[in-house]
């Protein structure tokens, strides 16, 4: 299985390729008033407005560190009944893939309730590498915020 690998801070993440539209240079970004912790705002894609969410302010409390590598991975986020919408995350350091099992991704032995998109852990040549679950990033407020239709709420 081919995953997208992106670094927050020094660790470095695995996102199933499969789960991704597309990867992105950094785009103009609009600021949106109120916004959750972590949401970067929107963007413009192919005329359609998509929120944006900011991995390293997510995760590590800090703004991404703009720089070439650092990419607007468009994901495939799922709802409740399983549709997937789209999603960018701004991660750094978002270059390369790599091939991995899903097998090789085991329990990291430390259970997080702050980070339930962990999926596992793999070792490779470079060292540790965590798999992100995409499904399981936002927390539901956040998510239902984004992706319930205005009838829904």
């Amino acid at each position: 299985m081919l995953f997208l690998i992106f670094e927050l801070g020094r660790d470095r993440y695995a996102i199933d390729v499969r789960q991704i539209a597309e990867v992105l240079p950094l785009v103009a970004v609009t600021r949106v008033a109120g916004a959750p912790k972590g949401m970067d705002g929107i963007f413009n894609y192919r005329g359609a407005p998509v929120p944006l969410v900011d991995l390293a302010q997510v995760t590590l409390g800090r703004p991404s560190v703009r720089r070439l590598s650092t990419r607007i991975v468009l994901v495939y986020y799922p709802d409740d009944a399983g549709r997937g919408h789209l999603l960018g995350l701004v991660a750094e350091r978002a270059t390369r893939t790599a091939s991995h099992e899903p097998s090789e991704f085991v329990p990291s032995g430390i259970t997080s309730t702050a980070a339930p998109y962990l999926a596992g852990i793999a070792t490779d040549a470079h060292g540790l590498l965590q798999r992100m679950d995409i499904a399981t990033l936002l927390p539901p407020s956040v998510r239902d915020l984004l992706f319930k239709a205005p009838a829904d709420h």
